[in-house]
């Protein structure tokens, strides 16, 4: 168990100051302290239903909304599917009095399955920050699921239909301070949570039922096993491990990371030799003093490109299959073609473009006349400069940063 092996000062933002008075009954188990009990599943489910029949019912606007709302059942090839909508609390420790925000969760079965009794299993996304898979058809790993399985794809609060927290959506909040006192109410705990209130809604007896953690959901998963392993029959992590050892923090987090990134790097470059020469013309180009300041080449979205920014391409051409081939092809169209004569060079907008399109992370990493290295899946302060999306926001991420709980929502 995470609570049990990992090291205090890890668990302590996310558990010991004010997680346990956020979680339900069900969720708090014998293993976070000796004083709290594990309590029986015929407690939990009434507890929760208490929770449930106390809260009022009602969004922002006054308008009333049910518990839970399932859907009819609706087909795509070889599945069929069933949308459901649950009614939370935004923060657990106060059930009756908090606001509500909606879950979103699809049902999915193999065709001609749906009454029957099969064991449920829930997904849970990776990211974060994406919404659950939306199957068109039947096919890849939910296809197979459905041949055991009842699957559930749940949208983590905050994504997809779940409460979406967006740039608009966020821009509602009239101070940083406001903005920041709601996102801490989407850590991993509030999933955690969330996955049990719809576990006793939708799986008979209440469970236990399987959970399924790629990335992210992984993390998720562990402190699902944390929190509340009396819900879980199984958990199944894929590629999701979070650090738990003494003395994992964040920079040693990033610095084995960088490792493994700067190997990546020199197998791209052995590849492609040629994109040594020509990303190092890119950041140069970029860096030129263009009127006393750096040149400014703006981005489809409203942001610029800078030396920094341009590494951050590493997060879609460095770990994924046919990522070197499609940074190569990237660079291979990076200039504008020069078809009047004496007119500037310019990076072209097929480029610019694309670079909005996978736009996550990046440091800069330029050593002398060594190959720029491009970066993986990090983040940095400067972002909320550079990233367009992500201005508004700066005063609320320096807040939670200083609250010790940026580290517990991403």
């Amino acid at each position: 168990m995470l609570v049990t092996h990992a090291p205090p000062r890890w668990i302590k933002p996310l558990v010991l100051d004010d997680i346990l008075s956020s979680l339900s009954p069900r969720i708090v188990s014998h293993r976070l302290t000796p004083a709290i009990k594990l309590l029986n599943s015929h407690y939990r489910r009434n507890f929760c239903h208490t929770i449930a029949m106390a809260a009022p019912k009602v969004n922002s606007s006054g308008e009333s909304l049910p518990e839970h709302a399932g859907g009819k059942w609706y087909s795509v090839p070889d599945l069929r599917l069933r949308d459901h909508r649950f009614t939370v609390p935004l923060d657990y420790r106060y059930p009756t009095t908090s606001l509500k925000i909606s879950i979103f969760a699809r049902e999915v079965v193999a065709v001609g399955k749906e009454d029957q009794s099969l064991p449920y299993l829930l997904f849970l996304q990776g990211g974060p920050g994406f919404e659950s898979p939306r199957p068109t058809e039947g096919s890849g790993w939910i296809l197979k699921a459905c041949e055991e399985f009842r699957v559930i794809l749940m949208d983590q609060r905050g994504t997809g239909l779940s409460t979406p927290l967006t740039t608009s959506s966020m821009l509602q909040f009239k101070s940083a301070r406001d903005l920041a006192d709601y996102l801490k109410h989407f850590r991993v705990d509030s999933i955690v949570n969330d996955a049990e209130f719809i576990c006793v809604r939708l799986v008979p007896g209440s469970g236990p039922w399987t959970v399924l953690g790629q990335s992210y959901g992984g993390f998720c998963a562990v402190t699902y096993l944390s929190f509340a392993p009396q819900g879980l029959k199984q958990v199944l992590p894929t590629g999701g491990i979070p650090p738990i050892g003494d003395g994992c923090t964040a920079d040693t987090v990033y610095g084995a990371c960088f490792e493994q990134v700067a190997r990546q790097n020199e197998k791209y470059y052995k590849r492609y030799p040629q994109d040594i020469e020509v990303v190092r013309e890119v950041v140069n180009y970029l860096a030129e003093s263009e009127g006393g300041g750096m040149r400014l080449v703006p981005l489809p979205s409203g942001g610029i490109l800078t030396p920094r920014g341009l590494q951050l391409l590493g997060i879609s051409g460095l770990g994924s299959s046919a990522g070197f081939e499609r940074l190569h092809s990237l660079f291979e169209m990076v200039w504008d073609p020069l078809i009047v004569p004496g007119a500037p060079k310019k990076i072209s907008f097929y480029f610019l473009n694309a670079f909005d399109n996978c736009q996550f992370t990046v440091r800069v990493l330029r050593l002398g006349g060594r190959p720029v290295h491009f970066t993986g899946e990090m983040m940095f302060p400067w972002m909320f400069d550079e990233i367009h999306a992500l201005k508004h926001f700066i005063d609320a991420a320096y807040l939670l940063a200083r609250e010790g709980r940026l580290a517990c929502i991403i």
